[in-house]
Formats: structure tokens, C-alpha cells, sequence
């Protein structure tokens, strides 16, 4: 048996290979993505911070970002690549807004771990206890500063991933 395949059979009417895998997985990477950030940052945390002093609670929670920002760079890294192979992330102002915010999540959570945490280790090396020395010592002041670019990055990615779920109806992959 000989099957013909004729140049305009190859691909399907839209222009791309449907492939019916990645739109579950985007999906799966963007829950694991949202809800995995909003589980660490709004329990666990807050329970370390609550159930053990500042600096013991800043030790663990130190122990645990170079983990919690490589599980978001894969989360996220999964539902870029998802959303690029599904072939839907080009096809429409609403899909080319989704896939930026994606890419932008990507690149703020790259900045996260690979540039500023680091800073803000280095400074926090400075600061020989949190309980003690003053607000105005200029290394508490400084990783104060870098602490509330990192809540905030923090949060931008958060936010990017909850409006991607919530908009998640529009995405056909």
C-alpha cells in the first residue's frame, strides 16, 4: 500500500502541526507555577516567620530560595516551551500577549535567581544579626532595599501567573 501525500495535506489549514500534548502541559506548568509561588509565599513563609525567630526563619527561608527560584524557572520555562510547540503562541494579539508575559515572567524570575538573589546574599553576609543592629546601618538599609525589589519581582511573576490561568480559556493548543 502506497499513501501520496500531497504538499498542501502536510500541514493542517492554520499552518502547524497539532500537537495535542503541549496544551495540557502549558496548563500543568502554569498551575504549578502560580500555585506553587503563592503556596510559598503566602504559607509556607509566613508560617516559618511566625513559628521561628527572624533569624532562624531567614536561615531556613535563605535554605530553601536557590531551590524555590530553579522550580519556578522550570515551571515557567515548561509553559514557554508548551505554549511555543502547541504553535498557538504566535496565532493572535491575545496569544502574542500571553506568550510575552511569559517570557517577561522568565526573564524577571532569571533576574531573580541568578542576579539579584546573590546581591542580596552578599549583603545580608554584611549584617551580623537582624535582632540587633540598627535600621540606619547602611547594609540593613541596603538589603532592605534589595528585599523589597525581590517582594516585588516576586510578586510581578506571581501576578503574571495567576492572570495567565485565569485567561487560560483563551489558549488552544
Amino acid at each position: 500500500m502506497i499513501i501520496t501525500i500531497h504538499p498542501e495535506d502536510r500541514l493542517p489549514p492554520e499552518g502547524r502541526i497539532p500537537l495535542p500534548f503541549a496544551a495540557p502541559i502549558y496548563r500543568l506548568a502554569l498551575a504549578l507555577w502560580a500555585e506553587g509561588m503563592a503556596l510559598f509565599t503566602f504559607v509556607v513563609t509566613p508560617a516559618i516567620f511566625k513559628s521561628r525567630g527572624r533569624e532562624a526563619a531567614g536561615e531556613i527561608v535563605g535554605a530553601i530560595f536557590p531551590h524555590y527560584f530553579r522550580y519556578c524557572l522550570a515551571a515557567i520555562g515548561i509553559a514557554l516551551a508548551a505554549r511555543i510547540v502547541s504553535g498557538s503562541a504566535f496565532t493572535g494579539a491575545r496569544q502574542v500577549a500571553g506568550t510575552v508575559l511569559v517570557v517577561l515572567a522568565l526573564s524577571l524570575s532569571g533576574y531573580h535567581a541568578f542576579a539579584l538573589a546573590p546581591r542580596i546574599g552578599a549583603v545580608k553576609a554584611q549584617v551580623a544579626s537582624f535582632e540587633s543592629p540598627s535600621a540606619e546601618h547602611p547594609a540593613r538599609r541596603e538589603f532592605s532595599r534589595l528585599h523589597g525589589m525581590s517582594m516585588g519581582i516576586n510578586l510581578a511573576v506571581l501576578a503574571a501567573g495567576v492572570v495567565l490561568v485565569l485567561g487560560d480559556g483563551g489558549f488552544r493548543g
